[in-house]
């Protein structure tokens, strides 16, 4: 978590990319020896990099050949290693954009909009599948908001600023990282780098905002989802879906980092005295999932209870077409057909592939097949992804022969 900080750190004190690396290593090996022994400190990136340093000292101390460097670093090394940490400051440059992009000047859909383009380097396509709103949309969007922004000083807000801009901060990353887990274009089932650059800067905000419980619950939720990442495909890459999966190469260490999240969100609502927000009602839907033996071991009528908490707190159609797959996995023999009329009366998902898909399968499971392969097929040409269409193909095929 901290690799990328620390030879960051370690590159513009040394001067060399691959010595920073192995400095990083050396205090690594260290912190393996000492820390069982000691505990893990309060800062262990300070800790690893104020290590590395003092090797490097060591280093040019025997070379005997670059005094000034090491009366250089030596000074710097005095003068910063008891150096409070300012909790003030964003030292992380996406961070650091993500808060200036976010400014008030503009609505908070364009802010999203625009920090996911500029920042989460996302297209206007996949930008506007996250909306459910036509490209061209979010095309003006983007256009009108980089206009509204000529003139205005790009700079980090200050601190009291903070809570406005924050729920634009947290629906980026939490698109960002959608985006990666379930991609809505391309060859690949998800984009493990979207996965692992959201989830790096939820855990950075952590560190700034520690008693926002939405950010501990969406760290949670992030950590939760990308444990099942390497097990959602096969070695060629074609997907394994949630009920097939080998649940012993689950991530059990993100697990349970996601089980602390929703804790620390959880503590930090008990704090302040208010209820649940979204994020972390979607941390405690995924950890629903994480925590059972198997699909059909999950506490479905707690995920059903879960989601109508949420959809008090939001009127998103997919998360009404969520709850209705979950309702028909709460009750075996009522379920499907309940769950079908929960979704023949949705609106809001023209033009989505998650509709037909749902449709089909609950179709499947009231034994009406012909009808479900139709659905399957209409979800394969509305879905944009070629792996996901490739398995609603394939379902498709698999309804016809009953």
């Amino acid at each position: 978590m901290e690799a990328a900080k620390i030879v960051a750190t370690l590159t513009r004190a040394v001067g060399e990319v691959g010595r920073a690396e192995d400095l990083a290593q050396e205090a690594l090996v260290d912190a393996l020896d000492q820390w069982p022994r000691t505990g893990v400190p309060r800062n262990p990136g300070a800790w690893l990099t104020t290590v590395a340093k003092r090797k490097a000292v060591d280093q040019w101390r025997r070379q005997g050949n670059l005094d000034a460097k090491y009366a250089l670093l030596a000074r710097e090394l005095a003068d910063h290693v008891d150096e409070a940490w300012d909790p003030d400051r964003i030292d992380d440059d996406v961070l650091r954009l993500m808060f200036m992009a976010a400014h008030p000047v503009l609505t908070p859909e364009s802010r999203v909009a625009l920090t996911l383009r500029v920042v989460g380097g996302l297209s206007t396509d996949e930008i506007a599948k996250a909306f459910l709103v036509p490209k061209a949309t979010i095309a003006q969007r983007i256009v009108r908001a980089k206009k509204s922004l000529a003139g205005v000083a790009f700079e980090v807000p200050d601190r009291p600023e903070w809570p406005h801009r924050m729920s634009t901060v947290l629906s980026v990353i939490y698109l960002i990282f959608n985006e990666g887990y379930a991609a809505s274009t391309g060859r690949h089932w998800f984009r493990e780098e979207l996965c692992a650059e959201a989830l790096r800067l939820g855990r950075v905000l952590t560190a700034l905002a520690p008693d926002e419980a939405e950010v501990h619950g969406l760290v949670a939720l992030m950590e939760f989802q990308s444990s099942r990442l390497r097990a959602r495909v096969d070695d060629e890459g074609a997907p394994i879906l949630l009920e097939d999966q080998d649940r012993t190469r689950w991530d059990r260490a993100q697990i349970q980092r996601g089980v602390t999240a929703l804790g620390a969100a959880a503590q930090a609502l008990h704090r302040r005295g208010s209820g649940w927000g979204p994020y972390a009602l979607q941390a405690a839907l995924a950890e629903g999932h994480a925590i059972a033996p198997s699909t059909a071991d999950t506490d479905w009528h707690r995920i059903v209870m879960l989601y109508d908490a949420l959809l008090g707190l939001t009127t998103s159609p997919v998360v009404a077409l969520n709850r209705a797959v979950a309702v028909a996995m709460a009750d075996p023999e009522n379920g499907p057909q309940a769950a079908l009329d929960i979704v023949d009366h949705l609106d809001g998902l023209d033009g989505l592939h998650a509709l037909p898909g749902v449709r089909a399968e609950l179709l499947r499971r009231l034994g009406r097949h012909a009808e479900a392969a139709d659905e399957f097929d209409r979800a394969a040409a509305l879905a944009d992804n070629d792996r996901e269409r490739d398995v609603l193909m394939a379902k498709a095929a698999r309804a016809r022969v009953g």
